[in-house]
């Protein structure tokens, strides 16, 4: 199996597609891991080299000890980039890897070509809605969130026509670890990019879900208010755009990276 070396741990990845093409990384939402990105996977590879990794804590990638920070998170992806030899990539996160999308964008802008958000904000909810969340999930596992997460993730229609997808990502949300998924909650409850947002320079492409209850579409315009240059999407979907409508978040998507 593929892992890249951090330095707190190993990070597991999987690729796809010929590695002469752009580079295209993708970064998980908290509960879920790389296999969130399926679709874009099988849409996408011909045209990109597809780079889809478990954000620490998750799937297969270590769950290194105590809390951690939006600078961890980021920091695993250089790894990453460094371990597969990627000079210039084009990134893609959504929601916590949204966030750190922009942590990229600001503190590690030389290593991107062009930067995709999804279903974020610069900060995401309450510090202290956040701790609690890490502290119900150590107490009492990942079953304490995985039965209202379909809400959260997606809107009523899908859940009601998708039964099989939203069960398979709730099981995989059950599997986690509820170490690592606490650990990025806290990284979560202080992580807060609003005020670096007018550094960024990169070119970004904000995308908001018209049906999120989670980052709304002023989160998604805010980031654009505020960097310059930046592009807004949005997409009648929730929370979890890219696997409510997935032919909707390719074509944007790719238009965006390859335009």
């Amino acid at each position: 199996m593929p892992y890249c070396q951090t330095k707190d741990g190993q990070i597991f990845y999987q690729t796809f597609g010929n590695k002469s093409n752009p580079a295209l990384i993708f970064s998980n939402s908290l509960g879920t891991d790389h296999t969130m990105w399926q679709p874009q996977v099988d849409a996408l590879q011909d045209k990109f080299f597809i780079v889809a990794y478990d954000t620490r804590g998750h799937g297969k990638s270590d769950v290194p000890k105590g809390s951690y920070t939006i600078n961890d998170l980021g920091g695993d992806v250089i790894a990453l980039l460094n371990e597969l030899s990627i000079q210039k990539a084009n990134f893609c996160g959504i929601s916590m890897g949204g966030l750190t999308g922009l942590w990229l964008a600001i503190h590690q802008p030389g290593h991107f070509d062009k930067i995709i958000v999804s279903n974020t904000a610069a900060k995401i909810g309450q510090e202290s809605a956040w701790q609690d969340r890490a502290k119900l999930v150590l107490e009492h596992g990942l079953e304490s969130v995985a039965s209202s997460a379909p809400s959260r993730w997606f809107s009523e229609s899908f859940v009601a026509r998708n039964g099989d997808t939203v069960d398979r990502l709730i099981k995989n949300l059950s599997n986690q670890s509820a170490e690592g998924y606490s650990a990025c909650c806290q990284a979560l409850a202080i992580a807060d990019v609003r005020d670096e947002l007018k550094e960024i320079k990169l070119p970004i492409l904000s995308i908001g879900g018209e049906l999120d209850p989670v980052t709304t579409v002023s989160d998604a315009q805010y980031i654009v208010d505020n960097v310059s240059g930046a592009i807004l999407a949005t997409i009648q979907a929730s929370h979890i755009a890219n696997i409510e409508r997935p032919d909707d978040f390719n074509k944007i998507i790719e238009g965006f990276v390859s335009g």
